[in-house]
């Protein structure tokens, strides 16, 4: 079985669904997966998450990455993990979520954006740092942190584009997390999901060159 840590490096892209309703969450993950897309983070601001998460589970069992995020109790961790998640994103950090997020057994994504709160995601025992929200500092900022902490595994979310994918990755991104920029609001509410699988396939398009850093050495 592939290494979790691994199996992230290699889906390179996790699709942040915030959906208004289950259908239609259930309806952008099929678009992404047709777009090319196989790491799909579902939402708690999502309803009925966890279901969302079983029924995706069922149909297309491990061909896709599939995990929630906005994670933020040890009950969702475990509600999450019940219904077939393979990981757990939390937007910030906490020690003792974080201590019920690795209980499950699953790969652990918490959120930081400063130095200290990457030290203190390590020191909690996270698998991966997810920089959020990266926009603030883009690729620049990223490729910074990888100075003081070159072997921890770090994830921007928030900002990342077809167009900047690949600075992320030269700048030391083992995957990237996309939200409104790949999912939006607008093509939710307006049933547009031609446009999410669109922009699927450009996303997977322009990050389909591997990088080279190293990470958990």
């Amino acid at each position: 079985m592939t290494n979790p840590l691994t199996r992230l490096q290699n889906t390179r892209v996790l699709a942040v669904v915030r959906a208004p309703s289950a259908a239609s969450a259930l309806r952008a993950a099929d678009a992404l997966v047709s777009g090319g897309i196989t790491g799909l983070e579902i939402t708690y601001s999502t309803p009925d998450a966890p279901a969302v998460i079983r029924e995706l589970s069922a149909r297309y069992g491990d061909d896709i990455y599939l995990g929630a995020g906005t994670v933020t109790t040890s009950d969702e961790a475990m509600r999450a993990a019940a219904a077939g998640a393979q990981f757990l994103v939390s937007p910030g950090t906490r020690r003792a979520l974080t201590t019920a997020m690795k209980a499950t057994g699953l790969l652990v994504i918490t959120g930081a954006l400063t130095p200290s709160e990457l030290m203190a995601a390590v020191e909690y025992g996270t698998d991966v740092v997810k920089i959020f929200p990266a926009s603030l500092g883009g690729p620049a900022f990223l490729k910074s942190l990888r100075g003081p902490f070159p072997h921890v595994p770090l994830m921007p979310t928030g900002g990342v584009t077809p167009d900047n994918i690949g600075a992320w990755f030269d700048a030391g991104a083992i995957a990237v997390g996309v939200g409104g920029d790949l999912v939006s609001a607008v093509d939710l509410a307006t049933e547009n999901y031609g446009n999410i699988e669109r922009l699927a396939a450009r996303f997977i398009s322009a990050g389909v060159h591997p990088h080279t850093t190293e990470v958990g050495a």
